[in-house]
């Protein structure tokens, strides 16, 4: 059984990754709105996967006897002036959640909870990912600079991103 306190914590870290599903089509209608479809493509793809963890979330507490409490989620930006005001967005909104996947992993740890602890592992491989996807857009769109045509095939490179395959329960 999972401590009333980790549940808690999860509980919140649920509602952030929604949250972040949430942010994340905002930057998408953002993208369609300014004709940039391949980052809209992108940003609907990011949403998806932030509502992917979620439900892994959601689905851990319950295995552990827990209690799933949603609340209500939080609303977020939705407007932008550039792409990369949108991508340095992401990479800082990204950063703040690799912070309470730290904090997780730390109650996990106060807690003696092994379990939950080893659970979070894979969340904090992720991060390494997320992070260093938006860093990498960040720093490609700084390179562009104002050139209209490296952004348009940027924007071609990231409609090219494929969804993610749901994680197995071995990856679990």
């Amino acid at each position: 059984m999972i401590s009333k306190k980790l549940e808690h914590a999860i509980n919140e870290q649920i509602n952030a990754e929604l949250f972040s599903s949430y942010l994340y089509l905002s930057m998408a209608a953002y993208f369609s709105s300014v004709s940039l479809p391949g980052f809209a493509s992108w940003m609907k793809i990011q949403a998806e996967e932030e509502l992917s963890h979620a439900m892994k979330f959601f689905d851990y507490i319950n295995e552990r006897g827990g209690k799933v409490t949603l609340k209500d989620i939080e609303a977020s930006q939705w407007q932008w002036n550039t792409p990369l005001e949108v991508f340095e967005h992401v990479y800082s909104h990204e950063q703040k959640v690799t912070g309470l996947i730290n904090n997780l992993v730390d109650t996990a740890l106060q807690e003696k909870d092994h379990a939950t602890n080893n659970f979070l592992q894979w969340y904090v491989a992720e991060q390494v990912e997320e992070e260093a996807s938006a860093d990498e857009i960040v720093n490609k769109i700084k390179l562009m600079g104002d050139q209209g045509n490296a952004l348009f095939m940027l924007d071609q490179e990231l409609g090219k991103r494929a969804p993610a395959q749901p994680a197995s329960s071995d990856e679990e």
